[in-house]
C-alpha cells in the first residue's frame, strides 16, 4: 500500500486500467438514480424547464456509462457481472469526491437544495495534478475508491478521476501500442444501436477515439473543465443547466460565456419561473422497511420498482455484454420506470405524516 502523491501514477498496467474503469462506470451510474428521483418528484404539467432539462441530464449519464462501456470492452475488460453486482447501486445517500470537501449525495424530491446538490456533483474542481489523491475528509469510504491504497483515500475530484485515466491510456499505448485494444469490435455500442438523446456515441477501436470518448465525459459532465459552459457541440455542460434553475434564466448558445466575461454566471435568455411547491413531498433515501407491513400496497409497490430498475441494469449489461443491438429498448426502459414509480410518489407513507413514498433503487 503506498500514498506518495508526488510518484502516483495508478494506472501502470491494463488490469489497472480496467479496474479503473469498471469505477467510472459506477460514478457514472451514482448519478442517475438521484436524477430519476428529482425527476419523478415533479407534479404533472408543472416545472416544464426543470423536468427538460433533469431528464436531459439523465440521459447523458446513459451515453457517459456506455462511453465508458465502449472503452473497456475496447481494452479486452469484460462487463459481465458488472451492473449487476451488489454494490453497484450505491446506498444512499454515498459521498462522492468533488473538491476540498465531500458530501453526501442522496435522493430527494425536487427542491433549491437538491438543486445545489446536482451542482456539487457536476461542479469542476481543480488542483495541482501532482496532488490528485487526498484523504476523505469525512475518514469513510468513498464510492470511487483506489486500487491498493487507504481505504480513507480518495481522488481529489472526478475530473481528476478521469485525467488519470486518459494518462494511463497513454503510457499503456506507448509501452503496447495498438495491442492495447485487444477487444473484439463486435461489442461496440455504434450510433445505430444508441438511444437517440444526450450526444454522439463513439464506438472505441484505438487511442484517438477513447481519448475522445473520454473527452465527452469530460466536457459534458462532471469531468468538466472548470467554467466552460459549452462542451465541444456547444451543448451547455451539467452544471450551468441545473444553475438556470436556481436563477430562472436560460444560457444563450454562443453569447452567455463565463470564462470570457466579465460578469461570470449570468445568463441572458429567456427568463422562466420555477414553482418549488409543485413538487410530491418525497420521502428522502427511502428503504423498504419505510413501508411495512410488508403485505401492504406501498411494500408491494417499492418492491415492484425495484425489481424493474435491476431487471433495467441487467437488460444494459447484456447489451454492454456483446449484445448492443438490446440496447434501445433497455434505455427506453429508464423512462418506462416513471409509470411504476407514480404508484409510489403519489402515495403518502401512514406512519410519516406529510411525507409520501419514493422509489427504492436498491434493497438493504
Amino acid at each position: 500500500m503506498t500514498t506518495d502523491n508526488d510518484s502516483l501514477k495508478l494506472i501502470n498496467t491494463v488490469e489497472e486500467l480496467r479496474y479503473y474503469l469498471i469505477q467510472a462506470l459506477k460514478i457514472e451510474h451514482a448519478t442517475i438514480p438521484p436524477y430519476l428521483t428529482a425527476l419523478y418528484s415533479l407534479k404533472s404539467g408543472s416545472n416544464l424547464e426543470a423536468f427538460h432539462i433533469i431528464r436531459a441530464v439523465a440521459v447523458e449519464e446513459m451515453l457517459h456509462l456506455t462511453l465508458v462501456a465502449n472503452v473497456l470492452n475496447a481494452v479486452g475488460g469484460s462487463l459481465q457481472s458488472t451492473l449487476t453486482a451488489p454494490d453497484f447501486i450505491p446506498t444512499y445517500p454515498t459521498y462522492l469526491p468533488t473538491g476540498s470537501t465531500d458530501f453526501k449525495v442522496g435522493l430527494s424530491k425536487f427542491s433549491p437544495e437538491t438543486i445545489e446538490t446536482f451542482l456539487n456533483i457536476e461542479r469542476a474542481k481543480e488542483v495541482a495534478e501532482d496532488q490528485p489523491l487526498v484523504v476523505s475528509r469525512t475518514l469513510r469510504e468513498c464510492l470511487l475508491t483506489i486500487l491498493n491504497y487507504d481505504p480513507t483515500y480518495t481522488f481529489y475530484s472526478i475530473g481528476l478521476f478521469y485525467a488519470e485515466i486518459v494518462r494511463g491510456l497513454y503510457a499503456l499505448h506507448k509501452e503496447m501500442g495498438d495491442a492495447l485494444f485487444c477487444g473484439n469490435p463486435d461489442r461496440q455500442i455504434t450510433p445505430q444501436y444508441y438511444y437517440n438523446g444526450g450526444g454522439d456515441i463513439i464506438p472505441v477501436t484505438d487511442l484517438n477515439s477513447a481519448i475522445k470518448a473520454l473527452k465527452v465525459i469530460q466536457e459534458q459532465g462532471e469531468g468538466s473543465r472548470a467554467g466552460a459552459v459549452y462542451d465541444a457541440e456547444r451543448q451547455i455542460s451539467h452544471y450551468f443547466r441545473f444553475q438556470q434553475l436556481l436563477l430562472g434564466q436560460f444560457y444563450v448558445v454562443n453569447s452567455d460565456d463565463p470564462t470570457n466575461s466579465d460578469l461570470p454566471d449570468h445568463p441572458t435568455g429567456k427568463t422562466f419561473t420555477v414553482d418549488w411547491d409543485a413538487v410530491y413531498p418525497l420521502k428522502c433515501n427511502a428503504k423498504l422497511s419505510d413501508y411495512k407491513p410488508e403485505d401492504s400496497e406501498l411494500y408491494a409497490a417499492a418492491q415492484e420498482f425495484q425489481q424493474s430498475y435491476s431487471n433495467f441494469l441487467a437488460e444494459i449489461e447484456y447489451a454492454f455484454d456483446g449484445h448492443p443491438e438490446a440496447l434501445i429498448p433497455a434505455v427506453g426502459g429508464m423512462f418506462r420506470l416513471k409509470e411504476q414509480a407514480n404508484l409510489l410518489i403519489r402515495n403518502p407513507i401512514p406512519s410519516l405524516e406529510g411525507v409520501n413514498a419514493a422509489p427504492i433503487f436498491r434493497l438493504d
